[in-house]
């Protein structure tokens, strides 16, 4: 039996937290729009349907609703802060504007410990945000809890499985609110946690399998977390109809190519088609200094440089793309109607349209870190799974001015040694990101009692969850040092090394 809750977003910056708790206890779910109707989610049969806050005040003529029939399909409803006041709303209770509003750090007092906040105790501390809360209770419903400010924190019908939070469950400033939505899926909704990574890859390449039937897949293969698993995944249900295409243009970091040549083509076995267009790339950045240009220039030709490599492949019907739920969720409209639909994410911008080739996204309903555990059940190197994000337009980035051979050599040196260093300290999975980048600057320094003037390298390692916002990664001064040492007397044309200390915002991770 397939598992499935409904997440409805009503505009909550914390939507996707609830899915990823979700799945936590390895219950799957997804996330819809408000304009979800009624009969969608019947044939969708999920055991259960949560409703997410929202920056919207149902006192306010167009805040979104739901389609009231959805009340009428007897599955357990969750509905949190917005969705709590939308619930009362419908059933005819009093919302409105709170004379104290909550916000932050609230005691909980738990009147009722059924069900909802089953082995919790008397009180609990949770995340308020809030500007209106529930005045009257709707007929047929009882409150469970209460806070100083608020007589019902939280209510339930006294009939059917429909409840409501004004708090935040899903936010770590509610240290118990997982065991509350544990306490929803399992004793509310009947769940089983039947999701697994073992799952999903059975059934992935059962679809995989069913939907290329007899044709054949190409993918771009850059080395990272994405496309590398998705690879292993197309490979596992496709064998040799997988084609992988590895573009080394010429931007990549200390033997990355070789490194990637070897996980796939020799320990894998993988279809894997290897182009080395570093001159051309390098020709086409020739004196470009403006970093949006760069990110043209190189989007562009590798398209150019993939399209024709993969017309020389035959039966080729699907284009493969690394597409991750976050991009699904974040191109589908809040508050669309109908008509609002999941744009296509295309790695190889524009390349579907030109080759006339169908799109296959066998990661398309997993976040970031599930792609991680995916990874590991599937048996990728750890190298790979736990690797660094890495722009698209690699090194040209980090370099700020014009790119030239020497000067890519330079920082991939640089690099290549502040990576080793993390390695050796333990402290390259403790942060979120680290690169090197080499400065378009030169500064006179001393080496051998001669005066040298020479580049200058900027560290920068940051921590960060999603990458949305990100702090400067407190690094031990001894590992600084020992980098520093390494690069300026290991990398010829470097007398300088300096640490960034910005986080984001304002600044960006990247430099460009």
């Amino acid at each position: 039996m397939k598992e499935l809750i409904i997440i409805i977003d009503f505009g909550s910056q914390y939507s996707q937290l609830i899915a990823r708790r979700v799945r936590e206890y390895n219950v799957y779910c997804e996330i819809y729009p408000p304009n979800i109707t009624a009969e969608k989610i019947k044939k969708l049969s999920p055991q259960g349907i949560i409703f997410s806050g929202g920056p919207s005040s149902l006192t306010q003529k167009h805040a979104p609703r739901c389609d009231k029939a959805i009340f009428k399909l007897e599955i357990p409803i969750l509905g949190i802060c917005y969705g709590m006041q939308l619930i009362a709303h419908h059933f005819k209770g009093t919302v409105g504007k709170s004379s104290a509003r909550e916000y932050g750090k609230t005691e909980l007092y738990i009147d009722t410990s059924k069900q909802l906040f089953s082995g919790l105790g008397k009180k609990i501390i949770t995340w308020m945000s809030h500007e209106d809360k529930v005045k009257k209770l709707p007929k047929d419903f009882l409150a469970l809890a209460h806070t100083c400010n608020s007589k019902i924190a939280s209510f339930a019908h006294k009939k059917r499985p429909i409840f409501g939070l004004q708090f935040h469950p899903e936010v770590v400033h509610t240290p118990k609110g997982k065991i509350i939505l544990k306490n929803f899926l399992f004793k509310v909704c009947g769940a089983k946690g039947l999701w697994t990574m073992q799952s999903f890859i059975k059934e992935s390449i059962s679809q995989i399998r069913e939907k290329v039937q007899d044709d054949s897949v190409v993918l771009g293969l850059s080395g990272g977390v994405d496309s590398s698993v998705g690879a292993v995944l197309l490979h596992k249900a496709l064998g040799k109809r997988l084609h992988c295409i590895f573009v080394n243009n010429g931007l990549l970091r200390s033997q990355e190519a070789e490194k990637v040549k070897n996980t796939f083509k020799k320990h894998y076995r993988m279809n894997f088609h290897y182009v080395n267009a570093e001159k051309l790339f390098l020709k086409q950045l020739k004196g470009v200094t403006d970093p949006e240009k760069k990110r043209k220039i190189i989007g562009k030709l590798f398209i150019h440089v993939f399209e024709t490599e993969a017309k020389k492949l035959k039966n080729i019907k699907y284009l493969a793309q690394g597409t991750l739920y976050p991009d699904v969720i974040e191109s589908q409209s809040v508050f669309g109607g109908p008509s609002a639909v999941i744009k296509s994410h295309h790695n190889v911008g524009g390349l579907p349209k030109k080759m006339q080739l169908k799109l296959i996204e066998p990661l398309r309903f997993l976040f970031k870190d599930e792609v991680r555990l995916l990874g590991k059940a599937l048996r990728v190197p750890e190298a790979i799974i736990n690797r660094h994000p890495f722009p698209g337009p690699g090194l040209a980035i980090r370099i700020l001015g014009s790119i030239t051979k020497e000067r890519l050599d330079v920082l991939r040196q640089a690099d290549k040694r502040f990576i080793e260093e993390l390695k050796n300290a333990g402290l390259y999975n403790k942060v979120w990101q680290a690169l090197s980048v080499l400065l378009p600057v030169k500064s006179v320094g001393v080496m051998g009692d001669e005066r040298t003037y020479e580049n200058t390298i900027a560290l920068r390692a940051v921590t960060s969850v999603d990458g949305m916002t990100a702090d400067w990664a407190k690094l031990p001064m001894k590992v600084l040092e020992t980098v520093s040492n390494r690069i300026i007397n290991e990398v010829k044309g470097v007398n300088r090394v300096v640490y960034d200390i910005s986080s984001k915002p304002p600044a960006t991770i990247e430099w460009e």
